[in-house]
């Protein structure tokens, strides 16, 4: 406080100036100002302060004035009051040491460690400069008896500065540690769409604004503003959600929007800015903020920096998005796909209501004829028809997806989800480019009810089902049990195995000889695959064979048993036995290969088997399928020496002109008719007719399946001439068919 009697330095005295009212030229209050805090318990300072800078201009700015007559009052104030630039503090007032513990409060309390304070006293002795400067946080230290008005314009222009760039570092410091944070934060958000509500919020905590903006994706390239779409907004923006920026009311934001795309650069205006965020070739965004009031120049860089830096990560969130879509939505359909339904099987089933749900596929039938001969854009039309439909006439609650070609997937509640719903939106015809086509639809299902499986599991169920359906009947409808699962995994775990029990050796070839019956020696065998496991048990090959019938892998094993086979012929014949038929087993699937005759001739050649003593066998059903496409496969056989049998004969229907046209060599009496001559009413009925055809159309006849010597019998009497069974040998392998030959086979 001014002691009584003040001391003749204690006044600020300005030579040939007047004094005036302390707020005379105190500027309106506004952020465009330089605020200047005067405190001190002398009203004619605050007078003489405000006369001598109110006037003026600091750094193209005015300056506006708050005056506290004490500290308490100051600290009162201070509570409340922001951005002020220079403190003019003097040291003395309610107690001498009442400024030094003011600098204390302001920088302590308050936080202010930008604003410059500026000490002045009358009474020196109270604060020495020296210890002053050293131990409070003060920018300067005069006495009033030096601030004349130059001094103090000089002082209080200086502290400004100091401020300024105090400011402008901090600024741009916490600017960069909220774009490091935003960054940061950006980059945790999944998907586009948060990302991009992301961007708009961290901008607005940028610049301390509330979230009141827009960002929209550019899709076309060469700078085409004409494909603008909004894909995130805030604030009384959000009504624009995914709209054309074309379709936004408001002239500003389009043209803003559009100038920063164009320029590929920020657009700042008096009371908003548009954002550019260079994307890649053919991706860029923009966005539109409302800030109310210019940007100054230090939120202007940070925005720079902050544009930069989210560019790359907009352009990889959308990367991220679109291989999301690519991954799990049909790019036709929209729909999810095959992935994203098992995704959502797997999350329904680990639900409280999986029990009450139903898994549908519904496959259209014969759609690859109609997309054959209509074309390929006439098939999109119709699924996207299809899809259409179903989505806009099933139940909200259901997941549609398309999981193939033409086969959608129906996920919904068990009442619902049913043949009779879903076949009905088949009845009424699609109308394509103006043509009425008529469809029909067949339908797998599986019950989640107590299901033990994955999502996969379930599918894979659905479609076992569906696959049945078609079987059965097309425009029907099948249920999945478990019992067809059963079936089904064991053929799919047979047939891996079956696939490395082949790459690993354990297939082998054995050889059951074929005896003439008329002197029971050996006049050939047939070759026989067989499969041991790993424990020593064998597969029977009425498993095997269908399955790897079924995988294609007969392909390959056939023709390595006809070498195996042809080779092993080859060697007998070296070691004396020239007369020797091998006969070879050929599936109907080997047989309707493409490749067959090639890889036969082929066999030949490398083997050097001798063809007029390899032999063929057939079933009776292959020989009946298509007979006038095997009619001309089999004389190209012949044209190779090779004689051709067919096997089981009697089980089919054959028609006895096909029969002879097909000129085969030999027939071969099925084992079930070989077993009636002994052991049923019709007796020798079966066998004897074939016998007899044999012998009428000039052919061999071969009886398999002699287990005892009274077949053996009966067949000789009936002119069967030759035979097979375990009578005379079982199957077995090459070296011990060696060793039967010189002993048994030449009895």
């Amino acid at each position: 406080m001014s002691s009584p009697v003040s001391p003749p330095g204690d006044d600020l005295i300005f030579l040939d100036e007047t004094v005036r009212a302390p707020d005379a030229t105190a500027p309106a209050s506004g952020g465009n100002v330089w605020r200047v805090m005067i405190i001190d318990d002398d009203a004619d300072v605050h007078s003489a302060t405000t006369f001598a800078l109110g006037n003026l201009e600091m750094q193209h700015r005015p300056l506006e004035f708050l005056h506290a007559y004490s500290a308490a009052q100051a600290r009162e104030m201070l509570k409340d009051e922001q951005d002020i630039a220079v403190i003019l503090l003097d040291v003395v007032m309610e107690q001498e040491d009442a400024g030094l513990q003011l600098v204390r409060h302001i920088r302590e309390t308050e936080g202010m460690t930008e604003a410059r304070i500026i000490l002045r006293t009358g009474q020196p002795g109270y604060a020495p400069e020296i210890d002053a400067i050293r131990d409070f946080d003060i920018n300067d230290y005069k006495t009033k008896s030096e601030l004349t008005r130059i001094k103090l314009f000089t002082t209080v222009t200086a502290a400004i500065r100091s401020y300024e760039q105090i400011r402008a570092i901090n600024a741009s410091r916490r600017g960069l540690e909220l774009i490091v944070r935003a960054s940061t934060e950006l980059m945790a958000q999944q998907g586009l769409e948060n990302f991009a509500a992301g961007v708009i919020t961290q901008i607005a905590g940028l610049l301390s604004l509330k979230p009141e903006g827009l960002l929209c994706v550019q899709e076309s390239a060469n700078n085409h503003t004409d494909n603008l779409i909004v894909i995130a907004a805030a604030g009384h923006y959000a009504g624009l959600m995914y709209k054309p920026v074309d379709e936004i009311n408001d002239p500003r934001i389009v043209a803003a929007l559009k100038e920063a795309l164009h320029t590929r650069r920020n657009i700042y205006g008096a009371d908003y800015t548009a954002l550019h965020f260079a994307g890649n070739a053919r991706h860029d965004f923009a966005a539109f903020l409302n800030t109310g009031e210019p940007l100054n120049e230090i939120d202007q860089r940070l925005l720079e920096v902050f544009c930069s830096n989210i560019s790359v990560g907009l352009d990889n969130v959308l990367l991220v998005s679109r291989l999301h879509n690519f991954a799990f939505y049909d790019p036709l359909t929209k729909l999810p796909n095959r992935t994203r339904l098992i995704e959502i099987l797997g999350e329904k089933l680990a639900g409280p209501d999986a029990g009450e749900a139903i898994l549908a596929l519904v496959d259209i039938d014969h759609f690859a004829e109609t997309n054959d001969a209509l074309g390929h854009q006439f098939g999109d039309l119709l699924l996207l028809a299809v899809a259409a439909r179903l989505k806009s006439r099933l139940d909200d609650a259901f997941t549609l997806a398309r999981v193939g070609g033409d086969t959608f997937g129906v996920l919904g509640d068990g009442l619902l989800v049913n043949p009779a719903t879903i076949l009905l939106q088949f009845e009424e015809p699609f109308r394509i480019d103006g043509q009425a086509v008529q469809l029909s639809a067949t339908v797998g299902l599986v019950r989640l009810a107590d299901y033990e499986g994955s999502g996969a599991d379930a599918l894979k169920d659905a479609d076992i089902a569906l696959k049945r359906a078609k079987l059965q009947q097309r425009a029907g409808h099948f249920y999945f049990s478990r019992s067809m699962g059963v079936d089904i995994r064991e053929r799919v775990r047979m047939m891996y195995a079956l696939r490395a029990a082949f790459d690993e050796g354990r297939l082998f070839v054995v050889y059951q000889p074929q005896i003439d019956l008329a002197t029971r020696l050996p006049m050939g065998a047939e070759a026989l695959l067989r499969w041991k496991t790993e424990d020593g048990t064998f597969i029977s090959p009425d498993r095997f064979i269908p399955i790897a019938e079924y995988s294609g892998l007969i392909i390959e094993l056939g023709e390595w048993v006809m070498r195996e086979a042809c080779e092993e012929l080859v060697r007998l014949r070296d070691i004396g036995y020239t007369d020797f038929m091998m006969s070879i087993n050929v599936s109907q699937v080997q047989f309707r290969h493409p490749h067959f005759l090639e890889t036969l001739r082929a066999v030949i050649r490398d083997t050097g088997a001798p063809p007029a003593f390899v032999e063929l066998e057939i079933t009776e059903s292959m020989a009946m399928e298509e007979p006038y496409l095997l009619i001309k496969l089999l004389e190209q056989i012949k044209q190779t020496g090779i004689s051709i049998a067919i096997d089981d004969f009697g089980t089919g229907f054959s028609s006895l002109s096909y029969l002879q046209q097909l000129k085969v060599d030999r027939l071969k009496i099925d084992r079930a008719f070989v077993t009636e001559i002994t052991g049923s009413a019709r007796g020798s009925s079966i066998a004897e007719m074939v016998i007899q055809l044999g012998r009428n159309l000039g052919l061999s006849v071969i009886a398999e399946g002699v287990e005892d010597e009274r077949q053996a019998q009966i067949l000789t009497a009936l002119g069967c001439p030759q035979a097979q069974g375990f009578l005379f040998a079982r199957p077995m392998a090459v070296e011990q068919l060696k060793d039967w030959l010189k002993t048994d086979g030449l009895r």
